[in-house]
């Protein structure tokens, strides 16, 4: 399976990294979306590994209502919350940046009631995703 199976993927044009996780803040947050957690990679691996890597952070984005549908209809959906966001380095300095697709991952549920739920944060989320240019 591609990455392009369960993400949304972009590379972004003239935003430094910081500029571009406020830009993917604000859309996530244009839809309901707040900022749970976020893994920094990078600080991650040189504190665990003494690695050095690329800047790459893994944003645990959540929208309380959808949320608390998705659990009161089935307790496991939580192994697929928060809805994951990254933001990284490329090789050549650019930023990219991907949101989960969250029809990808109902598709594992297989579970007709919530079809109707998938669709709306999938929407959500593909908004935000346009919103980041």
């Amino acid at each position: 399976m591609d990455a392009k199976d369960f993400g949304y993927n972009k590379t972004l044009a003239g935003l430094d990294y910081d500029s571009a996780r406020e830009k993917v803040v604000e859309a996530l947050k244009s839809e309901g979306f707040g900022v749970l957690t976020e893994i920094d990679v990078k600080a991650t691996l040189k504190a665990k590994l003494d690695r050095d890597f690329r800047r790459y952070n893994i944003l645990g984005a959540c929208n309380p209502p959808l949320a608390h549908q998705a659990l009161t209809a089935d307790l496991y959906l939580g192994l697929f919350l928060p809805c994951n966001v990254l933001l990284f380095e490329l090789d050549d300095g650019r930023v990219g940046v991907s949101f989960v697709n969250p029809m990808a991952m109902f598709k594992l549920v297989d579970n007709p009631a919530l079809a109707s739920l998938a669709e709306e944060v999938d929407g959500r989320l593909r908004r935000a995703f346009g919103r980041v240019a």
